[in-house]
Parts: C-alpha cells; structure tokens; sequence
C-alpha cells in the first residue's frame, strides 16, 4: 500500500464477510476497516454485508460489531445483516437482492476452511461472481489453503470453476506487515546489498517464527492442523520466497510472483530426516505454569500433533546452490519473535596469526519481523587495549525509533489492495501447490511413523534437542531465542 498522503481511496464497493459473527471479524477485519478509514482509503460509497448462520438481524448484528472495537459508528450505519446457510441457494438468492449488478463487490471468506469450496461453489451458481462491465466482483480466501497436495489441487480447481485467477486473492496476513514488505525495499533499493545476496558470501539463512502462546481454546481446530500445516506452507514460506526470489521486473503483481515461484519449484526434495517435529510438555513462561499439549482443552491425550517443525531447506539454482535455509516454528517458546537471519560466511583468520584471536565473531544481518520491528547488522571490531583482540557488536534500525507508528492489524494494506485489484502480496494457485509439493513427502512419512518419532520439549524452552542437532550436525546452531519486554503479559 502507498503512502497515505498519496494513496487514492479504494472505489465505491461492498464489502461481504461471510462469517461475519466470527472472531476474525471483530478482532481484525473491523478494526483494519476502521484505520483504513481514518487514513482517507475508504470511500464514501462503502457498505459491508454480513453474512452467517445466526438470526440476529440488523442491530445484533451492529451491536456484534461494536463489541471491543472503538470509532465504527461509520461503519454501523452502512452494515446488513443476512442470516442464512452456506450451502443453501436461497441464501445466495437473498444476497443477490442485496446487491446491485454494476456493484463493485469484494467477497470475503472469513470462515473455517471446509466453507471455501461450498461459498465459491454457491456464488458461481448464482451469477455473483459474474462482472457486469466495469464493476469488479472478488473472493478473498483466508488460510489454511488446504491442508495437503490433494486439497490444495482440489480447492484450487473448485474455486477457478466459478470465478478467473485475478478475481481470487488468497490472504496471508503476514504480507500486510510493513517489516515483511520492508524486505523487498531492503533487498533492491540498496546497492550494497546483491552483490552479497548469493552463495558466493552467504553461508547459511534461519527463519524463525516463535510464539510463548500455547494452543488455549483452539485445541479441536489445532489438532487437526498442526504446526507445519497452520505456519509453513505460508508465513514461512512467504518469507522465504522473499528473502530469495531474483529481482522481479517490477512490482507488478504477476512480475513478482512469478520469481516467488522459481524459488519453491527449484526447493530440492526434503527428506524426513531434515525435518523435526516435536509437541510442547510442561514448563513456566512469564511466572506461569504451562499444562503439556496433551492436557489441553479439546486435544486427545494420546495427540500425535506437532506443535513445533524445524526443517532444512536447499534451493538448486545459481544464486543459492550449496546454502541451506533452516527454517523452524512454534509454541510456547522462550520468546515471541519472527525473524530472518542472514549469517555471512566468515573472513579467513591468516590475518590474526600470532595474536590471541582463536575465532572470528559472525557477520549476521536480521530481518526482525515482529515485535522489535528493524534491522541489526551484526560486525567484529577490536576491543580497546595493548593486545589483538575482537568482539561483535551491533548495529541496529528500529521502525519506531525511526518512523511515526500508525496502529495497525496487518490487514489494512491487504484489503486496500484487494480493493484496488493489486494482487502483489496475494498467492496465486500454482505457488500454492508449490508450496504444498515441497512438503507432502513429510505429511506422508509422519502418518507412517505415528508417535514413533515425536520429542516433546519444554514449555519455555527454545524448542527440542532434536532441533539443534538438526543445525550441529552441519556444524551450525539457531540464533538463540530469549524472552524480551513485549513478552510479558
């Protein structure tokens, strides 16, 4: 999304939340609805239509809205209500009153993902997709995007049945969040940078997404998901597609992702001994005492369900040939953090002969992501004294050291840019097979292992044993994961 002071408003449209009594609506769409606003990228033709199961009508509907979310009295006088089923035509014939033909119409599947097929499947036989003109009709699709190979082919097929690739915009919100668009502007508007970005200078990149939460009243849903299933095939591979992807043309949406996708084609194949799974067991974090996975609320005692994966990565092509991507995630974490860490490969010590230098700290460059928003470049420099000696030191850029801070979801700049057809930061069907591509052969080798080969780790911790070994065996180790301030309840 451009800058405020020179961003157009989005065009006169309707806004469609099917799931629209969930919490994703309250917690994140209406308050991203309601900065988007107060920065002028709203326009004032622009209504929202609220789609679920529930009979509450109009003004329980308003009232749901207005629970937990300040400055929204614009929206309520532009809000409806319509209770009906998903997979009922007659909800979709209602809907169609509702709207006008020459509408611009933004479609939003704000539902649990088994409604993605029947919603998609519902408005194509119903014409609501169906453009009249110069208005626009559009589905965003949250994720997961499937939850293997097959489902991801599938719903991929069902949902370009009723409508073309550029009317789907499949949502990650972590693509919404300044520091992960930062990455781009870092990689290619700074000439120092690529003539460093290849396997000429870099030995190796981690990629970390770390959370202190535990799965809480999400049991049922995690169960069935995990893991590598809810954070890999998009959080994480997002970032990796945009640490390495080559210089697209431009910043057009097909230029860009079509750079995102040599990368995932040309990911070797990952063998399961590459991979690490484990699922968290007691421990404290912040003072509190942490239940073991299995004693959760909703999760079977005997679960065999990850609730951390570390994996091992290798892109055959020119640039990266012979780095390994080391990428990992989980809960109940020592500390809250997502990051990419670029270690450079290290300097020859023949320089330091005869001094007391037996080692040479590292070069490292990292993307923090979240909470300490920023870049740290990570260099040696001589300690002060008669003898050679070295040290690394830090330097450091901090968003909010640097930058005004607006409040911000991670949603805004993606609704802004569905609304304005830009599909830049939106996966498209063939990355997201991808994607899943890569990691079938892991889903298939854990149905067969069972329990067989599930570690637990500590709650607070920073993650198995396993996954060091993962990185020492290739004589590396994992940045190490702390808590911080932000931390802390």
């Amino acid at each position: 999304m451009a800058e405020t002071e020179t961003a157009p408003p989005a065009p006169a449209c309707t806004l469609v939340i099917f799931g629209a009594t969930g919490d994703l609506t309250r917690r994140l769409l209406m308050p991203a609805l309601r900065n988007l606003r107060h920065a002028g990228l709203l326009p004032d033709d622009f209504a929202i239509v609220g789609v679920a199961s529930r009979d509450i009508g109009d003004d329980g509907f308003r009232d749901r809205l207005r629970e937990g979310v300040d400055g929204i009295d614009w929206f309520i006088e532009r809000s409806r209500y319509l209770s009906g089923k998903f997979e009922a035509p007659q909800t979709y014939k209602a809907l169609a009153g509702l709207l006008a033909p020459d509408r611009n119409v933004l479609f939003y599947l704000a539902t649990p993902p088994s409604e993605f097929a029947v919603i998609a499947a519902q408005l194509g036989k119903a014409g609501l997709l169906k453009e009249s003109g110069v208005a626009w009709r559009r589905l965003v699709v949250e994720k997961p995007f499937g939850h293997d190979l097959p489902s991801a082919v599938a719903l991929n097929k069902q949902i370009l049945r009723v409508a073309r690739e550029e009317q789907v915009f499949r949502i990650d919100h972590y693509l919404g969040k300044e520091t992960v668009q930062n990455i781009l502007v870092f990689r290619f508007a700074n000439g120092f940078v690529e003539p460093l970005w290849n396997r000429d200078r870099i030995d190796h990149v981690q990629i970390t997404v770390a959370e202190t939460v535990g799965v809480e009243q999400r049991g049922k849903s995690y169960d069935a998901t995990g893991a590598l299933r809810d954070m890999v095939p998009n959080h994480l591979f997002q970032l990796l597609t945009m640490i390495a992807m080559e210089p697209p043309t431009c910043f057009a949406a097909d230029a860009m992702r079509n750079e995102k996708a040599k990368v995932l084609d040309a990911v070797r194949r990952v063998e399961p001994a590459d991979v690490v799974r484990a699922q968290y067991g007691a421990g404290r974090i912040g003072g509190e005492t942490v239940k073991p996975y299995r004693q959760s609320p909703d999760v079977p005692p005997d679960s065999t369900t990850e609730t951390y994966v570390a994996l091992k990565l290798a892109i055959d092509n020119w640039r990266w040939a012979g780095v390994p991507f080391y990428l990992r995630t989980g809960k109940t974490l020592a500390g809250r953090r997502t990051e990419i860490s670029i270690q450079v490969k290290q300097a020859p010590l023949a320089l330091f002969r005869g001094t007391p230098v037996e080692s040479l700290p590292p070069n490292d460059l990292t993307l923090h992501i979240q909470p300490d928003e920023g870049v740290t470049l990570r260099f040696g420099v001589k300690v002060p004294g008669p003898t050679v000696k070295i040290d690394g030191v830090d330097m450091k850029f901090r968003y909010e050291d640097a930058f005004e801070t607006v409040p911000s979801t991670g949603y805004e700049t993606l609704i802004y840019d569905c609304m304005m057809g830009d599909a830049s930061l939106f996966q498209r069907a063939d990355t997201i097979e991808a994607g899943w591509r890569i990691l079938q052969p892991v889903l298939d080798a854990w149905k067969q292992e069972g329990a067989r080969a599930l570690p637990t780790y500590e709650a607070g911790s920073a993650g198995p044993k396993e996954a060091d070994d993962l990185l020492a065996r290739d004589g590396r180790r994992w940045r190490t994961i702390r808590p911080n301030e932000k931390d802390r309840p």
